[in-house]
């Protein structure tokens, strides 16, 4: 299993690539922080492992 995050660029909260990709477009979960996170986000490369693999990455 490969773990994929994305790092809020205004607060530093570490998010999943799969809250990411359920919601597709989320307020950043960190205290105090408006930063909007999209799962068009991370890379092109990690969108596509994560959909091509997405039954390793259930809650």
């Amino acid at each position: 299993m490969r773990i994929i995050t994305h790092t809020c660029p205004q607060c530093g909260t570490i998010v999943s690539a799969n809250e990411l990709e359920s919601s597709r477009v989320m307020k950043c979960p960190g205290l105090s922080c408006e930063s909007v996170l999209r799962f068009d986000d991370l890379s092109d490369e990690e969108q596509e492992f994560f959909v091509n693999h997405r039954e390793q990455y259930r809650l």
